[in-house]
């Protein structure tokens, strides 16, 4: 999902309604920002060597994904899907191409800057959850901004605001324990939010719910950004990029959705 939420720090905001009678510089400034997609791939390749076997997982994908854009990336097994995700989430490297995440080339960094940029830039909720047990779930929230070098009171504050923001302000203090699925799931995506990335991937993540669960954290999505689109994915190519109906879109739990 491209990212509708004001920046921490920021001078100016990437999305919302400019002030009018805003100088000039600002007004350039703001359109250059809102033009600028999260997610831009230009004929991106991905191969796998493996002593003489070699296999080429994506083949020339072409894909741009702008701010407030909520798109599920679905596709069979061996369909490049997984790959794409990971090019995506800083997770891996491609092979030929371009790859431009808010603008700035990524293509050629190497892993500590990529660990960076997965660490300021992506937020990542994954089907298992991954929240550490003894932590509440404010706690669990915090942890990015704990790497990120955040001072303590702003790290509690603005996990409680994203715990807030998720539906769980009266849940701070539980721990994933004493939480139902589709809360832990919520505090993944709370985790997700709290350092303002300017991507989230969600790898599906309501594998492991169940249909009222499932049900809950989809309809939280929805909520954060109604844009939405389907990318299907086959042979290593982008088979078709639509706005799905409302049936297909309750489907995204088949695949993986790039969101926010």
């Amino acid at each position: 999902m491209a990212d509708n939420s004001p920046r921490h720090g920021g001078t100016a905001p990437l999305d919302g309604v400019l002030p009018i009678g805003a100088p000039t510089a600002v007004q350039e400034r703001f359109a250059e920002h809102a033009a600028t997609p999260v997610i831009e791939l230009a004929g991106v390749s991905k191969t796998y060597t493996t002593g003489s076997i070699t296999f080429e997982a994506l083949r020339g994908v072409d894909l741009r994904i702008d701010q407030g854009e909520y798109v599920a990336i679905m596709g069979p097994s061996g369909s490049g899907k997984s790959t794409l995700m990971n090019i995506l989430g800083c997770l891996d490297v491609l092979t030929t191409g371009a790859y431009r995440l808010a603008g700035e080339d990524v293509s050629e960094l190497d892993e500590v800057e990529l660990a960076h940029i997965r660490n300021r830039r992506i937020g990542f909720v994954f089907q298992q959850f991954n929240l550490l047990p003894a932590l509440s779930a404010w706690r669990n929230v915090e942890l990015p901004l704990m790497y990120a070098g955040v001072p303590s009171a702003e790290r509690k504050a603005r996990a409680m605001d994203a715990l807030a923001r998720v539906g769980l302000a009266d849940r701070t203090a539980n721990r994933p324990g004493e939480l139902s699925g589709g809360q832990q799931q919520r505090v993944a995506v709370a985790r997700a939010l709290v350092s303002d990335p300017d991507l989230i991937l969600a790898d599906e993540p309501t594998g492991n719910l169940d249909s009222v669960s499932t049900a809950d954290v989809l309809g939280l999505f929805d909520e954060l950004h109604a844009a939405r689109r389907m990318v299907r994915v086959r042979d290593g190519r982008v088979l078709s990029d639509t706005d799905p109906d409302d049936h297909a879109a309750a489907h995204v739990a088949d695949g993986e959705g790039a969101a926010r």
